[in-house]
């Protein structure tokens, strides 16, 4: 078990399987020395565990969990074309979208989820250049959805 894994265990999670894609694209990529990850959904199991716009039929704060289950899935792409989630050297960018209701501004409060859950497990390295954008629908109705960029030798 790697070092980081072995900090998700520490923090009650478990790295997933890697999720299979919704379309014609790969889970995630590598060019240089960076690894960019496609959008994350926050699926359990192949499934969706909620859908719908935060602020609406999805709470602020379940939102942000969901953030961090994308960010989990974004760590399992990145680890099926590196190999070890050891090598990461940092985590470069995360870009969260949020399906939101018309009156909802709190994107970024739940990309929080994805962001703290990166500096729990890389430390310094975790700390991250970050977007966060609300938009009208995201696939399968998925309440949110994430994207990484990690750097790693």
């Amino acid at each position: 078990m790697s070092r980081v894994e072995e900090r998700l265990e520490e923090l009650g999670l478990l790295l997933p399987p890697v999720a299979a894609p919704a379309g014609a694209y790969l889970p995630a990529v590598v060019s240089g020395n960076l690894v960019f990850t496609a959008g994350q959904l926050p699926l359990v199991d192949g499934a969706l565990p909620e859908t719908g716009k935060v602020g609406a039929e999805v709470s602020a704060e379940a939102a942000k969990e969901w953030a961090q289950r994308c960010a989990l899935n974004g760590l399992a792409a990145a680890a099926s074309v590196i190999g070890s989630l050891d090598r990461v050297t940092r985590v470069v960018k995360v870009t969260g979208f949020v399906a939101s209701d018309p009156s909802f501004s709190g994107q970024p409060g739940v990309i929080n989820g994805a962001s703290e859950l990166l500096g729990e497990v890389f430390g310094d390295a975790g700390r991250h250049a970050r977007s966060a954008v609300g938009v009208a629908v995201l696939p399968l109705d998925a309440p949110v959805e994430v994207e990484l960029i990690l750097e790693f030798a």
